[in-house]
């Protein structure tokens, strides 16, 4: 954050007798800075515009907050903490695989349907004959659930159209997500989800249309803050990923990366080496691509949705994570095939319950590591002078609570840039 503008923000002249926009008192604040939950008990936090303004102990503001804020909010001794990031979702397709799920618990592997032109593909046909209105309609049904959960920045990944007009239409819808919801959307282009039917006999075809034409297009358009790849057995190969990793880096455009989901293919490694901003779900990544990502600062994007859903059991490396001090982010990964979950709070209680996080990570793993994840440390994900004014108010004692319940929302107020939105 700009320091004159941080300044400006903290300690600002005092027009018409007052300084702030809007102004929470009686709070306890889990600003996710510092050591555990970086708490400030008996709390305020003010705003002006998008911006938080001041934060601190209600105790040392200067004036009566009603001379300091055209709004004051008494926050009746609630938790207050950053909105809540989901940083991996595939959210805009059309239809379902509830078939599928009924075929893996009959056993049928996630890979043998796959390979028997289930699994992406299918969702891939569906998304493709959908209108642009089906698309906008069903995303917006999943994204309010996000929401309501306490989200304000997601995350969302195209790569269900494997076209160039498809993809170019699932970037549009996210952007009139954005427009039509209070929610900021991080745009991801994931044209390298898996090779579409028509180019099973050519892949380098459908290579050469990713790094030739989409890539260049979505550089110059600006049409997606990221670039993705699904580096698997099912996905891509090593060397392929390899190339689109090259052409998006040429183009300046961060990537990101699926990594060592199945299988250790050296995935987490490679988006190491290419500075990747995360690398995603990682139960099979081995001691060197953990070693990787801490030397290159990528972040690890653990989604136990998926492992979850899929009945897997092998969990990822996080003693690792923690010992080489690899920053955990965790999302739902909601998709229509291995993780249709539409609520962030369950995914920290997975997250705790499965792969033995402590709340504390979980909390931070959706705010300060998951806004590591898309490279917005910097503007959100922490409650500090200067960031954006997105954050939640919580009816809890305590912010391990966040974790403890399942299928119980205790969410009173979402903030999305300096302005609520009271719960339903």
């Amino acid at each position: 954050m700009n320091q004159g503008l941080e300044d400006k923000l903290s300690s600002p002249d005092k027009p018409n007798g007052r300084i702030w926009d809007r102004l929470w008192t009686n709070v306890n604040l889990a600003t996710m800075q510092g050591q555990s939950y970086g708490e400030i008990y008996h709390g305020a936090i003010a705003t002006t515009g998008s911006r938080i303004s001041w934060l601190g102990p209600q105790d040392q503001l200067t004036d009566p907050p009603e001379q300091l804020a055209k709004t004051v909010t008494d926050g009746m001794g609630h938790w207050l903490t950053p909105g809540l990031i989901d940083c991996h979702t595939h959210l805009v397709f059309a239809s379902n695989r509830a078939k599928e799920f009924e075929q893996r618990l009959r056993g049928v592997s996630y890979a043998a349907i796959a390979r028997q032109g289930g699994g992406i593909r299918s969702t891939v046909s569906a998304t493709r004959a959908a209108s642009t209105e089906e698309l906008i309609r069903s995303a917006s049904q999943r994204l309010q659930s996000l929401l309501d959960s306490g989200v304000t920045t997601v995350e969302i990944k195209s790569g269900y159209g494997l076209d160039i007009d498809t993809e170019l239409r699932m970037l549009r819808v996210m952007t009139a997500l954005e427009n039509n919801l209070a929610v900021s959307i991080h745009k991801t282009y994931l044209g390298a989800h898996t090779i579409p039917s028509e180019y099973e006999h050519h892949r380098d075809g459908y290579l050469n249309l990713i790094c030739n034409e989409l890539l260049p297009l979505i550089g110059e358009k600006n049409l997606a803050e990221a670039v993705d790849i699904f580096c698997e057995s099912i996905g891509l190969n090593l060397a392929e990923s390899t190339r689109i990793l090259e052409a998006a880096t040429d183009l300046n455009l961060n990537v990101k990366m699926h990594a060592d989901q199945l299988t250790d293919m050296g995935a987490s490694a490679l988006a190491a080496e290419f500075r990747a901003l995360s690398a995603d779900h990682l139960e099979h990544c081995p001691e060197s691509g953990v070693r990787a990502m801490a030397d290159k600062g990528t972040t690890a994007v653990l989604l136990p949705g998926a492992f979850y859903y899929l009945k897997e059991n092998r969990i990822p490396p996080v003693e690792l994570f923690r010992s080489y001090g690899v920053p955990m982010a965790i999302a739902t990964d909601l998709n229509p095939g291995s993780s249709p979950v539409a609520s962030l709070l369950t995914i920290m209680n997975m997250a705790c319950t499965l792969f033995s996080l402590t709340p504390e990570e979980a909390l931070s793993g959706v705010t300060s590591n998951a806004a590591r994840a898309l490279g917005v440390l910097d503007d959100r994900g922490t409650l500090e002078v200067g960031k954006r004014a997105d954050f939640v108010l919580w009816d809890i004692q305590l912010p391990a609570e966040l974790s403890y319940w399942v299928g119980f929302n205790p969410g009173v107020e979402r903030v999305k840039d300096g302005d609520p939105i009271r719960k339903a």
